[in-house]
């Protein structure tokens, strides 16, 4: 418990300077480095014929996001088809068969990193290189850019200007990922991670047999899977192996890794919320006029100070239901199998089935919670031998996607539930729900809901359809578990692709055509689907004006509407999901226990 507590404070204090750093990065403000990086962001405009200057409309941005992904999903696609080719491939790796090259694709460019492959034995060098991890860097910078845009919109500082997606995606890229991830990846290598070209290296074990030890450039992509939220490892057995995570020190690099920069975006957005706010004062001030943004009396505190009014109470809506999952999960695992109890088996130490005994159960709890809440899908121990209780937390944070989330995904689908928060209470009180200072009608409210609903319909449809072709298709056998372990192996697989983490109950054996192409559908269609509507949602209230704050409007800047978030959060949760999660992990828990 001690662990837990420390690992969580000492992340509450790296995450504030992250995100006001990343907060100058977003809203185009001095930074320390700049003198550097005006050169070099320089430097990439004009060989790319970009124009910083010139801005975009949500429709234009979410164009130029999706036009970019496709061509580098192509380019991406080719490279995997001829990675036999002699080029950095001193291990003869094959090329990638069709189906699974499409699901590789899919996932790397969705932010995702499902892999229905083992990356020692599946990629060679030069994919790993300049497809996984180049991958890692313009899915994540691409996630953000949305992100920022998306924050600007609800901002409305201009009417139809929602940023450049090709000047967002350079400076998050040049400004925050390449120089976090040269910090993050020497650390890694002097802890004794491989960073090298070399092939791998047979040796003789103790028992006489022989053992293939993978090596190569382990250590540049180790770091930015964390720093992106990616996922996906060097190695197929991920994080778990000493190759990849081989210290505590390592494991906790890793875990804050995961953790800043989704943290990072709830701070950006607090701060730039906090921004235009001044702005109007400012121009209230200068011109005499009357304020639309009436507001109660500013209160000084630290807390706003670090993360802005609107920052700080999304921070503590998806803190809680992070502290929760955190707490369940823990308490589970400690509680040990009854199974390998009856079987003589001393559970004095909890569940230690899967997990490394060099993280024990705290470490291990705190790394499943935190990879599937902040969508990393990078494991350190294997889900599938969770717990039915510990297994259904990282299963159920997927399925809401909202704790934290990857880098601004989760912040932008909280305040989707944001939104549908101050309508319900709206609906309360017989009157029309604001936010940010702009009224919520009808066209924002069927555009929440409809982005609401696609990912819960992606999840329970395909595994409806896995669950319904179980024995009809010759390769979709892939259940390794019968009954509700079975089911949970179904419902995580597209859990983890619809909400693109990319973890998995790796008991499930899902290199088929039929995996490969159901979840590479989920993956896109719950990527693209949502950022699109999101950027709509922003760009339709960037274009309303404010609203005088009146005794009837609904403060979403305080403690209260936090609770009242994660109660609407859990509600939701419970009216879709609860009826598969009892069929799943809840019966096989009972079960267990009986």
């Amino acid at each position: 418990m001690v662990q837990l507590i420390l690992t969580i404070l000492i992340y509450l204090i790296m995450v504030i300077p992250v995100g006001i750093y990343v907060y100058h990065i977003a809203a185009g403000k001095h930074t320390f480095a700049d003198p550097v990086f005006n050169r070099v962001d320089g430097f990439i405009y004009k060989i790319s014929g970009i124009r910083p200057q010139r801005g975009m409309s949500w429709k234009k941005y979410a164009a130029a996001l999706l036009g970019t992904n496709g061509v580098m999903i192509l380019l991406g696609y080719i490279i995997l088809r001829i990675q036999s080719l002699p080029i950095f491939n001193p291990n003869a790796i094959g090329n990638m068969e069709e189906s699974l090259s499409f699901n590789t694709i899919i996932s790397f460019m969705t932010n995702t990193n499902l892999q229905h492959y083992s990356g020692e034995s599946g990629l060679s060098y030069l994919s790993q290189m300049l497809v996984i991890t180049f991958m890692m860097f313009v899915s994540a910078a691409s996630g953000y850019a949305a992100c920022v845009a998306f924050i600007r919109g609800l901002a409305g500082k201009n009417k139809d200007n929602v940023g450049n997606f090709f000047v967002d995606l350079v400076r998050i890229t040049t400004r925050v990922l390449i120089p976090f991830s040269i910090i993050g990846g020497l650390l890694l290598v002097w802890q004794g991670v491989p960073q090298n070209l070399s092939g791998n290296i047979v040796v003789d074990t103790l028992e006489g047999a022989k053992q293939v030890i993978a090596t190569g450039p382990a250590a540049a992509l180790e770091i930015i899977k964390h720093l992106g939220t990616n996922g996906g490892g060097f190695i197929g057995a991920n994080s778990t192996t000493p190759i990849e995570n081989p210290t505590i020190i390592t494991n906790l690099i890793e875990l804050y890794s995961m953790m800043l920069l989704p943290g990072a975006s709830v701070i950006t957005f607090g701060k730039m919320v906090r921004d235009r706010k001044r702005a109007e004062k400012k121009n209230i001030v200068a011109t005499g006029a009357t304020s639309p943004l009436k507001q109660s009396p500013i209160r000084r505190s630290l807390t706003v100070f670090m993360y802005g009014r609107e920052g700080r109470t999304i921070f503590a809506a998806m803190g809680i239901i992070f502290l929760i999952g955190l707490g369940v999960c823990y308490w589970a695992e400690l509680q040990g199998n009854p199974v390998l109890a009856d079987s003589g088996l001393s559970q004095s130490m909890g569940s230690m089935e899967g997990k490394e005994v060099r993280f024990g159960i705290a470490q291990s709890a705190m790394f499943t919670t935190t990879t599937t809440s902040f969508t990393t899908g990078t494991v350190n121990n294997m889900h599938d031998t969770l717990t039915p209780l510990g297994g259904m937390i990282p299963l159920l944070h997927m399925m809401l996607n909202v704790v934290f989330g990857g880098k601004g995904v989760g912040l932008m689908n909280m305040i989707m539930y944001a939104i549908l928060a101050v309508f319900i209470c709206g609906l309360m009180i017989g009157r029309t729900p604001e936010y940010l200072g702009k009224k919520i009608e009808g066209r924002e409210m069927k555009l929440t809901a409809l982005c609401i609903i696609i990912h819960p319909f992606l999840i329970l449809a395909f595994s409806a359809l896995a669950i319904g072709l179980v024995n009809v298709l010759p390769d979709n056998n892939g259940l390794t578990n019968p009954g509700f372990h079975g089911l949970s192996q179904v419902l995580y697989e597209f859990s983890s692709s619809a909400a693109n983490n990319g973890s998995g109950f790796e008991g499930l054996a899902d290199n088929t055509m039929f995996w490969n192409i159901t979840t590479g559908l989920a993956m896109f269609f719950g990527r693209y689907l949502s950022i699109v509507i999101q950027l709509a949602i922003a760009g339709s209230l960037m274009k309303k004006n404010f609203v005088n704050d009146s005794v009837g409007t609904l403060h979403t800047d305080t403690f209260s509407f936090a609770i009242i978030l994660v109660f609407v959060v859990y509600i939701f949760a419970a009216l879709t999901f609860f009826p598969v999660l009892a069929l799943g992990p809840i019966a096989e828990h009972l079960t267990l226990w009986s």
